[in-house]
């Protein structure tokens, strides 16, 4: 059974056997749970990377279809609205 100690910190060192088991790499997060026996430490499930094709369709568009140079005007004119440091 490894020991380990509570820093002044709070802190704890998990052995590097069981770091190993769990394949748990520095920057893992970890839930804890206060039991009536201990801790549970349990890894944060990973959030899905999405990517274009998840997002495509979450945003409904009612209106005549735009050109791609009607987008890249309007994508240009709040480019400028937004860095115009308050020079309408």
């Amino acid at each position: 059974m490894a020991q380990t100690i509570i820093s002044t910190k709070g802190q704890v060192v998990l052995p590097k056997a069981i770091r190993d088991k769990r394949r748990w790499k520095a920057g893992t997060r970890l839930t804890v749970e206060e039991r009536a026996d201990g801790v549970l430490l349990k890894p944060v499930a990973k959030q899905k990377v999405r990517t274009i094709d998840d997002w495509a369709g979450i945003v409904k568009y009612k209106g005549p279809a735009l050109t791609v140079e009607d987008m890249n005007a309007s994508i240009e004119k709040e480019f400028r609205r937004r860095h115009a440091r308050g020079r309408y």
